[in-house]
């Protein structure tokens, strides 16, 4: 597709949604409610490396949830996919993000990574000696996903690290019921951790491309994860990547996606694009709502849904 149609549909979707006035910042972690709700970027790269971007590209915002994809993705490089259906499971709770409900009711399985529980059990399982090199193992494997050295923000961290007594809690309980084996309180301070990575909407926009390439970063070549457990972290996104939305937005788009509360969506459509964009305000299920408008607006006018085909008329013999 030639980049002047590309460039021109995220400049439409820019002007067309930077005046939408719904949502809130999450403010359940102080320092979120802090974060400048008019950022609004959006950004796309394609498997041959060109990177488009519109609005703000420049200021970031913390990870949030967006990190246990590719926290997720680390295990299944370390022990297989097979980790996720075998261990902490990959159906959709059916619960919030952060239900202990959930946990209960099938004694810590079936715990999706991409809701609190199971990611923090995933957490606990990136190998390493130490508390430093697991840390360090991760934000290596994220800053590889961007292309770039990526931080921590440490105001959020700390703010968050200040509140987290409901994550504690389901760190401890999973570990009840045998789904973490090392220290859960480190495993909950991790992923804490992991959740205050700074990026922005370019960043964000690589790390999806890169899923979108089968694991090779179209910007730096390098192969971060391996084709084999791209589909199933794919897959895992696209059951319960957007919190209780997940079913609306892949029925709307069809695209594998992962939202975090720090305003940021990415998305992939596989062999494609990987797209992201970032708007603090959140809905009531906790997704950006600029970013999810920008996103489906873009990939419905670049063909994006992977389950858009032409029909093939049958050869008459």
């Amino acid at each position: 597709m030639p980049d002047r149609q590309i460039q021109r549909v995220l400049n439409d979707a820019l002007q067309q949604f930077s005046d939408l006035e719904e949502g809130a910042n999450a403010d359940y972690i102080p320092a979120l409610a802090e974060v400048d709700s008019d950022i609004f970027g959006i950004a796309l790269v394609t498997p041959d490396g060109r990177v488009f971007t519109a609005g703000d590209v420049e200021s970031e915002v913390s990870i949030q949830s967006i990190s246990k994809v590719f926290t997720m993705a680390l295990v299944m490089e370390q022990q297989g996919a097979d980790f996720a259906p075998d261990g902490v499971g990959v159906d959709a709770t059916g619960q919030v993000f952060n239900s202990i409900v959930a946990i209960e009711q099938y004694k810590g399985a079936e715990m999706n990574p991409m809701v609190n529980p199971g990611a923090i059990a995933t957490t606990s399982r990136v190998a390493g000696e130490s508390r430093e090199e697991i840390w360090n193992r991760i934000l290596e494997f994220h800053s590889r996903f961007a292309g770039r050295t990526l931080e921590v923000n440490q105001p959020v961290y700390e703010s968050e690290a200040a509140t987290n007594q409901r994550n504690v809690a389901i760190g401890r309980l999973m570990y009840a019921y045998g789904h973490i084996d090392s220290n859960p309180d480190q495993a909950t301070d991790i992923y804490t951790e992991q959740c205050s990575i700074n990026v922005n909407a370019r960043d964000l926009a690589v790390m999806a491309g890169t899923l979108a390439n089968a694991g090779l970063n179209p910007v730096t070549g390098e192969a971060v994860m391996s084709a084999a457990n791209v589909p199933e972290t794919l897959a895992i996104m696209s059951t319960a990547g957007l919190y209780d939305d997940a079913g609306k937005w892949l029925y709307r788009t069809g695209l594998p996606a992962k939202s975090g509360v720090g305003g940021g969506i990415v998305a992939v459509s596989p062999g494609r694009f990987g797209i992201a964009a970032i708007a603090p305000p959140l809905d009531e299920a906790g997704n950006s709502v600029k970013a999810q408008r920008a996103i489906e607006y873009v990939s419905n006018a670049l063909g994006g849904n992977p389950y858009e085909v032409e029909p093939v008329q049958p050869t008459r013999r």
